[in-house]
């Protein structure tokens, strides 16, 4: 029996130029991660910068959000993000955004950077349509349009890594649904759940809408499998 040594002598170049393939994929998924934050973390530095110019100037920057049924109150559709009543709100409305939009723009990158425009503006316009007469200020509209379309995305495109990302939200965040309904103003007044609301039903309109675009369930391939099962019956008749 003749040994091939050819073999011998490709094999750890084959090995090397597979260990280049992963490293080149662990730095392109490195950059990935890091593309995905940098939109995020600069939104939020943005929020605290709006918050400390606010604060130090000794202003009261309220009338920039959503005033409901006003005409003057349409611009905090644009704005009532930015404002937040202080440095406790905005913290707690930091995290979630940062984490959030982070999933936004990695799992769904070809998709992210069009649906955050839409869902700012739908969680904005539907606090204009129904909240109560009241400034409403604040990131926390957007926070749970993010969260409801990650939740739903997942679902409705039964893909198995963004499903997985469905049940992360819903573990992080799945406590903060009581906080879109009427109670939550019983417990504590100056909480927008029309605010929260309207952000959940801008995540579920998006997630439907865009459910046949951006990253898709591939399709199974068992269905080749039973094709070539058949043809060959066929020859054995």
């Amino acid at each position: 029996m003749q040994i091939n040594y050819c073999f011998f002598i490709y094999l750890p170049k084959f090995a090397v130029k597979v260990q280049r393939i992963k490293r080149m994929n662990l730095k392109f998924e490195k950059k990935r991660i890091l593309f995905a934050l940098f939109f995020p973390a600069l939104f939020i530095i943005l929020l605290w910068l709006v918050l400390l110019v606010e604060k130090s100037l000794g202003a009261d920057w309220s009338r920039l959000g959503i005033f409901p049924g006003r005409i003057n109150g349409l611009w905090g559709i644009f704005t009532s993000p930015f404002i937040h009543a202080d440095a406790r709100h905005l913290f707690s409305n930091s995290v979630p955004l940062l984490v959030l939009s982070w999933c936004l723009f990695y799992f769904y990158r070809d998709l992210g950077y069009g649906v955050y425009p839409i869902l700012w503006i739908l969680s904005g316009f539907f606090t204009w349509v129904f909240g109560r007469d009241s400034w409403h200020i604040g990131a926390s509209g957007l926070i749970y349009s993010l969260t409801f379309f990650l939740f739903f995305s997942g679902i409705f495109r039964r893909y198995i890594p963004l499903m997985a990302v469905s049940l992360m939200v819903v573990f992080l965040y799945g406590s903060t649904v009581w906080n879109m309904f009427p109670i939550a103003e019983i417990v504590d007044p100056s909480v927008s759940w029309e605010g929260h609301l309207a952000g959940a039903v801008s995540g579920l309109l998006c997630a439907l809408i865009f459910k046949k675009q951006g990253p898709q369930n591939p399709p199974e391939p068992e269905e080749e499998e039973e094709e070539g099962e058949e043809t060959a019956g066929e020859f054995e008749q």
